[in-house]
């Protein structure tokens, strides 16, 4: 590969419906959809994003989880605001963001604060990578991010009262270095999707290009500038609800607000795996374990370790017959190749092409070498898959690697997933020079990334750029 940055061209072409004013959002007229640029911790390899929120307005960078219930941010640090507002407790918004008590601060010396009110929605921020939870209150303050036209980002648009979680410094721990908190796309009223859905009329729906951008709002989407890329091109499949909630803390009997699917079986090169098809489903609805979630916050998909076993078996032998030889373990992954007789193709590496089969047996999620394959040095790959251990709570959790470099919509309303295949396969792959540090997708992230003059109208065309197409 060029030492240049590859850039992959993932744009978002809205439809052309138009919706009513919401008084939620101020605006002079409502977007189809927005816009949130997205980059990769090298560190942590969490991704991150980037809002604006309080008066005056302050840019915090925020963990994105796919899974997540809310918005949360640390409110220790000196959260300062003239607009910000403490939910009070038995109110609508209080039971939209399923608050489970009524929190007192008891102040005494010091005057009310953000996260120190009395009589105020009580909430857990939950750190879905430590898996450590901490009581907060529930808040609502100025958000604003930019809108997109499909080509470019367009106006900064406003939402005065969004609704989030104040917490403490506690959940920080683990978060890549600047994070203040997470942001939270999960099917929950108060989710981000829901939340810009209601503001400005558009679908609950949002779409990940990872690791660069994630749209709020409809498609159809597209490649190129003037390839357009509508759901005929998406694979779908239900969603599915897991019957008891999978966070770290939550109300007994709560269902699950992150993202199952139903996969009933799993493939290398067409050949059905031999495993345990129990672990499949949710199998102790009690609990709410087995089954497969989608999670942003997992580098690598995770897998029980029996499947995992089954299936990284059944690759080593898929990879001897092609002479690819197996060397010694770089954690996080135990099944590694050396690097010498592994080809190169659009799609990766050319290694046993892994296939999830999805609900009706016959759509399938394909993970080609780009998506199964990690270089950990110049001379090793590995299989980017991670055993799970005995009796994990979910049995799979496809993680954000084999996200990556691939369109996936999450339809809130049509309650599914769509998922393209890998861009690449679409030959939409270009170059860029690689002063550009990071992967982007679309013109949308980089004029975002290089220009703060957007909310003015001075965003520039993916033509302005010297992109040359990959050869």
């Amino acid at each position: 590969m060029s030492s240049s940055t590859l850039l992959l061209v993932c744009i978002i072409l809205v439809s052309s419906c138009s919706w009513p004013f919401l008084s939620l959002a101020q605006s002079s007229s409502n977007p189809k959809a927005l816009l949130l640029y997205v980059t990769k911790d090298p560190t942590t390899l969490q991704y991150l994003t980037h809002i604006k929120q309080r008066t005056p307005l302050v840019d915090i960078k925020l963990v994105a989880d796919i899974g997540g219930q809310h918005l949360w941010v640390d409110c220790d640090k000196p959260y300062v605001s003239s607009t910000y507002n403490p939910v009070g407790c038995k109110s609508t918004v209080c039971n939209d963001a399923r608050s489970y008590a009524c929190s007192n601060c008891y102040i005494s010396v010091t005057a009310p604060k953000p996260g120190c009110y009395n009589n105020t929605c009580q909430i857990d921020p939950d750190n879905s990578i430590t898996h450590i939870a901490t009581s907060g209150q529930v808040g609502q303050d100025v958000i604003s991010l930019n809108s997109t036209n499909g080509f470019n980002p367009s106006k900064v648009v406003t939402v005065r009262n969004f609704t989030f979680a104040c917490g403490n410094n506690i959940v920080l721990d683990g978060l890549a270095k600047g994070a203040v908190g997470m942001a939270g796309f999960g099917r929950t009223k108060v989710g981000l999707p829901t939340q810009f859905a209601a503001a400005f009329g558009f679908a609950k729906k949002f779409a990940t290009c990872l690791p660069a951008v994630i749209f709020l709002g409809d498609g159809p989407y597209g490649f190129e500038l003037n390839h357009q890329f509508t759901s005929d091109y998406l694979s779908f499949t239900p969603l599915i609800t897991n019957p008891r909630s999978t966070a770290t803390a939550y109300k007994f009997g709560e269902p699950s607000y992150e993202y199952f699917i139903n996969v009933t079986s799993i493939k290398l090169e067409d050949k059905a795996v031999s495993l345990n098809k129990t672990l499949l489903t949710i199998y102790d609805t009690e609990g709410g374990y087995g089954g497969t979630k989608i999670s942003s916050v997992n580098p690598y998909t995770v897998l029980e370790s029996s499947i995992f076993k089954a299936v990284s078996n059944t690759f080593i032998k898929g990879a001897a017959a092609r002479n690819i030889t197996r060397v010694k373990a770089v954690s996080p992954f135990e099944v590694c190749f050396s690097l010498k007789n592994i080809h190169g193709t659009r799609l990766g590496a050319s290694v046993p092409l892994i296939e999830l089969v999805l609900h009706d047996g016959k759509t399938t999620w394909q993970f080609w070498g780009a998506n199964s394959m990690v270089d950990v040095n110049d001379n090793v790959s590995c299989l980017g898959f991670v055993n799970g251990g005995l009796n994990p709570r979910t049995s799979i959790v496809i993680g954000g690697y084999q996200l990556e470099n691939r369109l996936v919509q999450f339809d809130l309303e049509k309650k599914r997933v769509g998922f393209s295949g890998l861009l690449y396969d679409f030959e939409t792959s270009f170059f860029i020079d690689e002063d550009i540090s990071t992967w982007l997708c679309g013109n949308l992230a980089y004029n975002w990334r290089r220009h703060d003059s957007i909310a003015s109208g001075n965003a520039l065309t993916l033509s302005s750029f010297n992109i040359a197409s990959r050869s």
